[in-house]
């Protein structure tokens, strides 16, 4: 569980936000979920390997066992099914938050993962799944990634080609396992320690590797072999597929007749994103038709959940002095004149600026040279200086453009940028016009 620094907090928070803000303009309401809940509770919508994975400890209170939430849609699914958020439907819900799952050390992957998500409750049509994965698609563009696959299945396929082939119930959930992570190695060795036909292990271990565009389709449709319960997740997945092309997203789709996601409550379409650098998925989703049924009734549900920390990852952001200023102003002056610089600082920050105050210590002489050396060091885009020389009990000293390329340096020294004289009681409305130009600047 790691600690976030400074710089890479306000670049993760910024992917959050941009996240959240998309999603909401396609109707999304945010819910804030409980970190963690009764045991008892929540695991009818966990299963046995996610559960084993669980921080789990006591109530002191209750007894009861208490465990960090591994799954947020578990959590959204137990919230819909107590008829919290009302009853209208379709509903449209969205999370920032963290799970927490247990890792073996140099697993890869951190034990709190912090997730953006977005579900999809009560739709059970093709334009349901169409909806949330053109959702997630603009999630992705709207925070800068400029290369993504979305490899889209759906887990009826592969599921009913286990159940055709005649193998046990042990024996189709470690294929199912063994699918989900594209162990194909794992799959053979489940599959020859059973005696099945040899067509239908062949079907199996082709399935997993049926991945491309249309094409992928037409050959599903020969596995299937005219057997309903194979045609129609074929058929759902080719109406999505045609759905998404006719809405521009053709080149960021790959058809995987193998995907498979880990979590056994998926019934339905499921998608992963990939992008190149990283060595993980991204998130993913898909549809749970009967997973808000194992706390009351079924709804159908699709959603998904984007891995903000693998997001920092695959994203480009600025290096470091490219991004401009860390705050609007610096106001500074000595001791003697604290209450002024506290009185000047309250009133740029009701202007929403982010303003940092700061003492200064010196004469005279060395005043502006100690102020500078501060606004420079706390990345200010421009210093308010209280009490410098020359200014009198009215004026401050104003420094523009103090992080701007145009500070530059002679002989090997950094140059003093111009000192203005500003009246206090003009302050606030002369800073606007500076700030209005340091934007057109940009």
């Amino acid at each position: 569980m790691a600690t976030i620094l400074p710089r890479a907090a306000k670049q993760v928070r910024h992917i959050e936000t941009q996240l959240l803000s998309q999603v909401s303009r396609w109707g999304y309401d945010e819910i804030i979920l409980p970190t963690f809940e009764y045991l008892d509770v929540l695991a009818p919508g966990l299963e046995a390997e996610l559960l084993e994975t669980c921080y789990q400890f006591i109530d002191r209170t209750t007894g009861r066992t208490l465990l960090l939430r591994p799954d947020a849609t578990a959590q959204v699914a137990r919230t819909m099914a107590m008829g919290l958020t009302g009853g209208t439907l379709p509903q449209r819900l969205s999370y920032r938050t963290s799970v927490f799952r247990y890792e073996p050390e140099h697993a890869g992957r951190g034990r709190e993962i912090f997730q953006v998500g977005a579900e999809l409750v009560g739709a059970g049509d093709v334009a349901a799944d169409c909806e949330v994965i053109s959702l997630l698609i603009q999630c992705l563009q709207a925070i800068g990634l400029r290369s993504f696959t979305i490899a889209l299945g759906h887990v009826g396929f592969i599921k009913g080609l286990l159940v055709r082939s005649g193998l046990s119930a042990s024996g189709r959930k470690r294929a199912e396992q063994a699918a989900a992570k594209k162990d194909l190695p794992r799959l053979e060795e489940v599959l020859a320690g059973e005696r099945i036909a040899r067509s239908a292990a062949r079907a199996i271990r082709e399935a997993p590797e049926l991945t491309g565009q249309e094409e992928v389709l037409e050959r599903g449709r020969v596995l299937a072999g005219g057997e309903p319960t194979l045609l129609a997740p074929l058929e759902r997945l080719a109406q999505l597929y045609h759905l998404l092309c006719a809405a521009g997203h053709r080149d960021a789709l790959l058809l995987d007749l193998g995907e498979f996601r880990g979590f056994d409550y998926y019934d339905g379409v499921v998608f992963d994103v990939f992008a190149p650098g990283v060595g993980a998925e991204l998130g993913g989703g898909g549809r749970y038709d009967h997973l808000i049924g194992r706390f009351g009734r079924d709804l159908p549900s699709t959603g998904f959940a984007l891995d903000v920390d693998r997001l920092f990852r695959a994203v480009e952001f600025p290096e470091d002095g490219q991004d401009g200023a860390r705050i609007d102003y610096l106001v500074a002056g000595p001791r003697r004149a604290v209450r002024r610089v506290i009185e000047i600082a309250d009133e740029l920050r009701r202007g929403r600026c982010r303003v940092v105050q700061h003492t200064v210590t010196g004469g005279d002489h060395t005043l502006l040279a100690n102020a500078l050396a501060a606004g420079r060091a706390q990345g200010a885009a421009a210093l308010i200086v209280v009490g410098a020389p020359g200014t009198g009990a009215d004026h401050v000293g104003v420094f523009d453009g103090l992080c701007a390329q145009d500070v530059g340096r002679r002989n090997g020294r950094i140059r003093r940028p111009e000192m203005k004289k500003v009246a206090i009681s003009a302050l606030v409305s002369q800073m606007g016009r500076f700030r209005r130009r340091a934007k057109e600047r940009s």
